[in-house]
């Protein structure tokens, strides 16, 4: 199994959840985060505020999937996500070494 970490700008979060909830997934949790990467110096808006390199909102998606539909979500993802634009975000692959249920 196989934790997918997506960060994206906020408006892109509903349309990615959309599209893996699509998509053989095993888990989804969702936060809202601040943070920047390359794009440092670099001013936006989101909404009616401007934003700075301090620190800028995204999202947080994490979704499980077990191995052999990694390749399809990550795909899904990437042709969600990706616009084409400074700050798109970033997604993060992470092998999980235990599964614990705590409903069995």
């Amino acid at each position: 199994m196989k934790q997918i970490i997506a960060v994206v700008k906020p408006f892109l979060a509903e349309q990615l959840i959309a599209a893996v909830a699509n998509l053989e997934i095993e888990e989804i949790s969702i936060r809202e985060v601040k943070g920047y990467g390359r794009q440092k110096n670099y001013i936006d808006r989101y909404g009616e505020n401007e934003y700075s390199l301090a620190f800028v909102p995204k999202v947080e998606i994490s979704v499980w999937v077990a191995d052999q539909k990694l390749e399809e979500v990550l795909n899904e993802m990437n042709n969600t996500a990706r616009t084409g634009r400074l700050g798109d975000g970033k997604i993060f692959v992470v092998p999980v070494a235990n599964e614990i249920d705590l409903f069995n």
